[in-house]
Formats: C-alpha cells, structure tokens, sequence
C-alpha cells in the first residue's frame, strides 16, 4: 500500500501506520496476531463509545481478511504529552478526564453489530479474570526473579492472598470499564478528549479506571495530586458509598500494578521491548503507596518484603 508511513508501536501486537494523501489522513491498523480482539472488538468498542456521543476512532474501511483496518486519523497530541509540559495546569486537563470517565461509566447499551454483521456483546470483569490478570506477576516477574524452590512456596501464598483480596471487592460488575484509562490514551482533538486503545474493555467495577488514571505508572504524579484527583471523581458521585468504593480503589489498584510489573517483564524478555522495564520501580511504589492504606493487603506486604526487600519497600 502507497503513502504509508509507519507510526511508533505500543505494548500490544498491532502495527500502525499513518496513510496520508493530499487531502486527509487516516491510520491503517494491522494486526495478524489477536486480530480477532485487536481489529473486531476494537472496532465494536469504538462504535458503542461513538453513539454514547464519546469520541473513538471510526471505521473508514475493513480489510479482515488481510489482517488490517483503516481507522480516523486522531494525529500525535496525546494528553501525556500535554501534561509533559512544564507550564501546563495538571488539574485542569484532569478535571476533563475525569468528566469524561463519568460518561463513559454512563454507558448502559453493551451490544454492537460488528463489521462482520455479528452481534458483540461486553463480556464481565469477573473474578476470574481479575486473578488471571495478577498472576501474570507469578508467570514472569517470580519466575525472573525467584529461585524455583522459593518461586514455588511464594506462587502458593500470593494465589491464596490474591483470591481473598478479589473477594473483598465490595462493588458490582455493571459498568463499562476501558481497563487501560490513562492520559497516553486520551488524545486532545479539537479541544475535545478522543479515547483510544479500547478493544480491552469489559463491564466491571466503577472503581478499575480510576485507579488506572490515578495510579498510572507512565505519568508519575504526587500523592496530594492523586488525593484531589480521587476526591474530585468521588464529589461528582450522587450515590456513592466511599468506604466500599475507596477499598475497591486500592485493591484494583494493587492488583493493576502487580499485572503490570508481570506484562512488562514478558514484553522485556518474551517480545525483547526492553524500555518497558525501567518503568518497574515506580509500579513498586504505587504499590508501596496503596498497602499501607488499608488492612486487607497485611499478608501481601509482609510476603512481598519477604521476598522483595530492596525493590518493595513498605514499613
């Protein structure tokens, strides 16, 4: 194909390219791998997220059986690169966020035709997934980083204490969570918010994107920062139990960054993207931040210092 100039990646399997001709450009996204999730959910997602009048790449063309799709063009301002800035008001862009991520939690029709005239439906955030999700630390990071005698006795503990933390999840499954809701997702386009990176999202806690904008691990923020932003999401709440809601906030959040410090280890060593691993030690610290907050996580601390000392620090 002519006129295509290839774009940087991201952590997933896909490719980007940008198609420009003289008049308009748009993005050729390929993916031959996953391109059930990454082409056909993506683009189901978008269709939901453009009726509920938020902004999503729409679809210009499909080409299924050649492992790609032509989406819009958002361009390169994401709201990372904004906030980068020295001399931009952090909390102003916030305040946009988090209005936004209010009506995507507004969100009540979950079924789409897809390109394929199939119905799709959201599947559920469930429990199973969530203690999947946490042990993709066990899988890669344990596994980097413990010898197999002590890698075996700490994988029997942290699946009992994962479990016990996902049971203590007050909140139900019933809104539409992104599940990768941070500011390198968030595009400004014409002084509105485009929300990209969807094909991940299911119907799940009220409390999962939050921790994901707040607890970002790409963007480091202050905790005073992270204080107002929450407060900020919890006073636009009519009903709102906080006490339920705050103890979701921190075990989402845990759980996230464990996740996370999993998936950048296997993109390091599976797919061989290095970069990803010097953004380790501030996940740790996220999580230094969220365990001491509240009881539940005791067994967890005391099991990470046991075997992490040195890279987790919790007193």
């Amino acid at each position: 194909m002519k006129n295509l100039i290839k774009m940087k990646g991201d952590a997933s399997h896909r490719k980007f390219f940008r198609k420009k001709n003289n008049i308009k450009s748009s993005i050729i996204v390929y993916s031959k791998k996953e391109k059930f999730k990454n082409l056909l959910i993506y683009d189901a997602i978008n269709q939901i997220l453009n009726k509920n009048k938020i902004l999503a790449p729409s679809l210009i063309n499909e080409e299924y059986n050649k492992n790609y799709i032509e989406i819009q063009d958002f361009g390169n301002e994401t709201i990372f690169n904004k906030l980068s800035k020295n001399n931009t008001n952090k909390f102003h862009y916030f305040k946009k966020i988090i209005n936004l991520l209010i009506k995507i939690q507004s969100i009540k029709n979950r079924n789409v035709m897809n390109f394929k005239n199939k119905n799709y439906t959201i599947p559920k955030y469930d429990r199973r997934i969530l203690f999947k999700e946490a042990n993709l630390f066990c899988d890669w990071y344990v596994k980097k980083n413990l010898l197999k005698a002590r890698r075996n006795k700490f994988s029997r503990k942290f699946k009992i204490i994962i479990k016990k933390l996902i049971l203590n999840l007050k909140l139900k499954n019933d809104f539409f969570v992104h599940r990768d809701f941070h500011v390198s997702n968030l595009m400004i386009i014409k002084n509105k918010i485009g929300l990209i990176d969807s094909q991940d999202a299911l119907i799940g806690n009220k409390a999962y994107d939050l921790a994901s904008l707040v607890d970002d691990v790409r963007f480091k923020t202050s905790k005073s920062f992270k204080k107002k932003v929450f407060d900020l999401y919890v006073k636009k709440q009519k009903k709102i139990d906080i006490k339920k809601f705050k103890n979701d906030f921190e075990i989402l959040s845990i759980l996230r960054n464990l996740k996370i410090i999993g998936i950048f280890t296997r993109l390091a060593f599976r797919d061989g993207k290095k970069k990803y691993l010097r953004l380790i030690p501030y996940t740790w610290r996220l999580i230094e931040l969220r365990i001491n907050e509240n009881k539940v996580f005791d067994d967890l601390k005391i099991l990470l210092n046991q075997n992490f000392r040195g890279k987790f620090n919790a007193n």
